[in-house]
C-alpha cells in the first residue's frame, strides 16, 4: 500500500510538473485548449468563443489585386490605422516603388485597412503589436518590436536566402498566413 501511495504522488507531482513547464512554453502564460480542423483554413478554438485568436482573413478584392498583386496582402490587424494611412499618402514612393492606383482604389483601400487596422482588432497578436507600439507609427510590419522579438531566434542570413527573400516575406515560412494564422506549430523554413 505504502508503494503504491508513493507511486500516485510521484504521478500527480511529474503531471504537476510537466503542466508548469507546459505553461512557461505558452506565448501568454496559460494553456489554450485547440482544436484544428485542416481539411481547410477552418480552425476552431474550443475555449475562447469571445475571443479572436487569430488575425481576420483579407477580404477586400481591391486590396487584395492592387497590393496582393506584388507582395504578400498583409493583414491589416499587423499595423496600426496610422501607419497604413502614413503608407498610403505616398503613392509615389511606396518603398522605392510607385503605386499604380487609381485614387478610387486608393480610397477604398485606405478605409478597409482604417476599419480593419490593429487598433479596431480583439486578436491577441494586434493587442500585442499595440501594447509594444505606444506612440510610434512604424511603416514596415517587420520594425514593430513585438514582431522581430517573435523572430530573434532567426539570423539575417535567413531572411536572405534566395527561397525566402526578405524578413517581409510571411507566407514563405508562415505556412498559413493568408488565413491569418501564425502559430509556431505552422512554421516551415526553407532551405
Amino acid at each position: 500500500m505504502k508503494n503504491c501511495t508513493r507511486y500516485i504522488i510521484l504521478a500527480i507531482s511529474l503531471l504537476l510538473a510537466l503542466s508548469m513547464v507546459f505553461d512557461a512554453f505558452a506565448d501568454d502564460g496559460h494553456y489554450r485548449k485547440r482544436h484544428r480542423y485542416r481539411g481547410g483554413s477552418q480552425k476552431v478554438d474550443e475555449d475562447d468563443n469571445d475571443r479572436n485568436e487569430y488575425l481576420k482573413q483579407v477580404t477586400n478584392r481591391t486590396y487584395e489585386e492592387t497590393c496582393g498583386g506584388c507582395h504578400f496582402a498583409y493583414q491589416p490587424e499587423l499595423l496600426p490605422s496610422a501607419s497604413w494611412l502614413k503608407i498610403l499618402n505616398q503613392p509615389d514612393d511606396h518603398f522605392g516603388e510607385e503605386i499604380g492606383a487609381d485614387p478610387d482604389a486608393i480610397k477604398e483601400i485606405s478605409g478597409y485597412l482604417k476599419m480593419n487596422a490593429a487598433e479596431n482588432s480583439s486578436a491577441e497578436q494586434s493587442v500585442k503589436i499595440m501594447r509594444c507600439l505606444g506612440d510610434r507609427v512604424p511603416m514596415r510590419i517587420t520594425d514593430i518590436p513585438y514582431i522581430r522579438r517573435k523572430h530573434h531566434e532567426l539570423s539575417p542570413e535567413v531572411f536572405n536566402r534566395e527561397s525566402i527573400g526578405s524578413f517581409a516575406n510571411c507566407k514563405v515560412c508562415h505556412t498559413s498566413a493568408e488565413q491569418g494564422i501564425y502559430d509556431d506549430d505552422d512554421v516551415k523554413i526553407p532551405k
